[in-house]
């Protein structure tokens, strides 16, 4: 049966399907997927290969869309794992303020400062929507962060937050709070690019869980911002999205408008998603701070599939403290997603350093680069602040020959995209581009994809006894930990650590057990409350 399989994936493009397959095509098959058969061996199965093409031509005609899940369900939990039963709702406190003489200082007010402004009626959420709009209408072209404005849709809901708020019905901090959604989130009325082409005048009828969230929560939609297309990169159908510390530069991706409008005070904060570093990276290059969910935390009904067993959804904000007020109002579990977990979100009001045991990449800390004394100097801060510091060395396991199973599924997940050759109409193109990923992924044997999922399996179960001796590990943000850790599906929270001589920022990355964003976030901001680089701001944008 695994020969039939092997074989069968490799016999699935349309150019196939004008020839009969022969044992010649078998024996160059084999090279393909490292076999070698005997000459009897392939006349044994050359009927059945045959037999299998049929039936992947025939399920062509079936063409289901992107939002349609596998049958199969990915679950991040180990055997031996138990979700803790004590819960609590966490309690976020309002920053006392007041409004700032120079109104362009509100772009960089923190949400627990706004929120106070708003409920105090110091200044109403259609004033403050207002301000947000005229920000991204002043700078969208520079960064080339925005696809669409919701300026609609923002101002009927500010209205109504603001008759809420004065009839006595207050929602909590993000009640008339001004926000941006990565433009792979659908949202009713309005277009659902994905950031490619292909799909830019795509209009989807439903508004994805998270953003339903956002709606009970009170918070106000104001942009549609910039993705790589269909998830990668910074590059979209209309540009390339601006790091706002030089804008020479990308802002890297993929929740490239995320990062960038965060950055630039055109939101207070924004929702992204991340696969593989699209939360991360662009957090690094454009100094927010963004939180990656554990796999299963959030919903993503009604947001772009890429990876079912990979995607997550998280805020990137410009605090470890407002990241956790998004996160708190996004969790949960949701029928229209049924890889989400229940689960407790135990955030704590204060922590206790000496309690906590901290792993550090002992090689990665150790290796020599560009960004090696700022990647030290945050071991420093922590251990001065009263952290217990443990060298640690990451599970052995082949962790990038795992990394197809991302290929895989998104070649899945665009397949009519790349059977009707639309797929030439995305800006990028090239061996390093997603046409080319899906084309590859073609010839990706399905036992192997398997085979795959059982050394992931091993991985999750070996990362669960790795967990056992401390709380959570630091990290710079790339290597050979960021996919694993998405393979695994743990949380991550990436912050500032620092800015090179050239101004730009540097990061570090907290990452935790499965379920426990409130542990990583809590460190981060204590983190920032000793270090302050969360505070300062692109030069550019101050006014």
């Amino acid at each position: 049966m695994r020969t039939i399989l092997i074989l069968a994936a490799l016999f699935m493009l349309p150019a196939c399907q004008s020839k009969e397959i022969n044992t010649a095509d078998i024996r160059h098959a084999e090279k393909l997927a490292a076999l070698n058969f005997s000459a009897q061996e392939r006349d044994s199965l050359l009927r059945d290969v045959i037999d299998q093409r049929k039936n992947y031509i025939n399920l062509r005609k079936q063409t289901p869309g992107n939002d349609v899940a596998p049958a199969l369900i990915f679950n991040p939990l180990p055997p031996a794992f138990k979700i803790p039963e004590f819960r609590y709702r966490p309690v976020f406190h309002m920053e006392e303020t007041a409004l700032p003489q120079n109104r362009s200082a509100l772009a960089f007010y923190s949400v627990r400062q706004l929120a106070w402004l708003i409920k105090h009626r110091r200044i109403s959420s259609v004033e403050l929507t207002r301000f947000f709009l005229e920000r991204l209408k002043k700078y969208a072209d520079t960064l080339q962060c925005v696809i669409t404005l919701t300026e609609e849709r923002a101002l009927a809901g500010a209205r109504r937050a603001d008759e809420e708020i004065a009839a006595g019905k207050y929602r909590g901090l993000l009640h008339g709070i001004p926000y941006g959604a990565k433009d792979l989130l659908s949202v009713k009325g309005y277009k659902t690019t994905w950031g490619a082409a292909p799909y830019k005048d795509q209009v989807i009828a439903r508004d994805a869980a998270v953003i339903r969230k956002l709606d009970e929560a009170g918070a106000i939609l104001v942009a549609k911002l910039t993705l790589g297309a269909l998830a990668w990169g910074d590059v979209w159908f209309d540009g390339k999205t601006r790091n706002p510390w030089d804008p020479e530069q990308g802002s890297s991706g993929s929740s490239a408008g995320s990062a960038s409008a965060t950055a630039a005070g055109l939101v207070p904060f924004a929702i992204g998603t991340e696969t593989w570093g699209s939360i991360v990276s662009p957090s690094t290059r454009c100094g927010t701070t963004g939180l990656r969910p554990t796999f299963g935390r959030i919903s993503r009904a009604g947001a772009m599939a890429l990876s079912w067993s990979m995607d997550k959804i998280g805020p990137i904000a410009r605090s470890a403290e407002d990241a956790a007020v998004v996160f708190d109002a996004l969790r949960g579990t949701d029928t229209d997603d049924p890889a989400t977990i229940n689960a407790p979100f135990n955030y704590p009001d204060k922590i206790i350093p000496q309690n906590i045991r901290i792993g550090y990449l002992e090689k990665d800390f150790a290796a020599d680069s560009a960004w090696s004394s700022f990647h030290r100097q945050a071991l420093e801060t922590l251990e001065t602040m009263g952290f217990t510091l443990v060298p640690v060395t990451l599970p052995d396991f082949p962790v990038y020959d795992m990394a197809f199973i991302l290929s895989a599924e998104a070649a899945a997940a665009f397949d009519s995209l790349t059977l009707s050759n639309r797929d030439d109409l995305l800006v990028r193109q090239g061996r390093n581009a997603w046409p080319n990923v899906f084309r590859a992924a073609r010839f990706i044997p399905a036992v192997e994809y398997i085979q795959a999922n059982r050394v992931r399996r091993q991985l999750i179960e070996a990362m669960d006894r790795w967990f056992e001796n401390i709380d959570l590990f630091i990290a710079p943000p790339f290597g050979e930990n960021l996919l694993l850790t998405n393979l695994t599906g743990h949380p991550a929270v990436v912050l500032p650590n620092g800015f090179t001589k050239k101004g730009t920022p540097v990061s570090v990355t907290f990452t935790g057990k499965l379920f426990d964003e409130a542990t990583i976030l809590a460190v981060a901001a204590m983190f920032q409350q000793k270090t302050g680089y969360h505070l300062k701001h692109p030069p550019l944008f101050q006014k």
